[in-house]
């Protein structure tokens, strides 16, 4: 018998096996007040827009503090990448679109390995996943 990590939260179960309906999901963590992260918007949704199997997933430290939980982000625009519910990728990373459109690309077509996540990880990455099933 295999044991999947589950997590129960605002009345969602969710495993992790459970992907949201787009293979990648493309988090990106960030604070309306930051200018950087206002520069980041469009050339997230530019990047996402031009790989089919990619979708954006705009989630503000201020506005969707519930979905963040205890995760303290420390800097913005942090990126969390999610292929079939699996965290690929944790981190800050600059608005520039040849980097980012590189990373969601290795990430799509698998070469990009996925994290061994901490439990405060694979929290976060269930809790994006429910957030995003939300969303629509």
């Amino acid at each position: 018998m295999t044991f999947m990590p589950a997590m129960c939260w605002l009345g969602h179960t969710l495993r992790m096996s459970e992907a949201p309906e787009s293979h990648l999901l493309v988090v990106c963590i960030c604070a309306d007040w930051c200018g950087t992260c206002r520069d980041y918007h469009p050339v997230l949704q530019g990047v996402v827009d031009d790989l089919p199997g990619a979708r954006a997933l705009w989630v503000d430290i201020e506005d969707h503090a519930e979905v963040l939980g205890d995760t303290d982000v420390q800097d913005f625009p942090t990126l969390l990448l999610l292929r079939d519910g699996k965290p690929l990728f944790y981190g800050p990373l600059l608005p520039h679109r040849a980097t980012l459109a590189r990373l969601v690309q290795q990430a799509l077509t698998g070469r990009l390995s996925p994290l061994m996540p901490d439990s405060e990880l694979r929290t976060l990455a269930l809790r994006m996943m429910v957030f995003a099933r939300q969303t629509g």
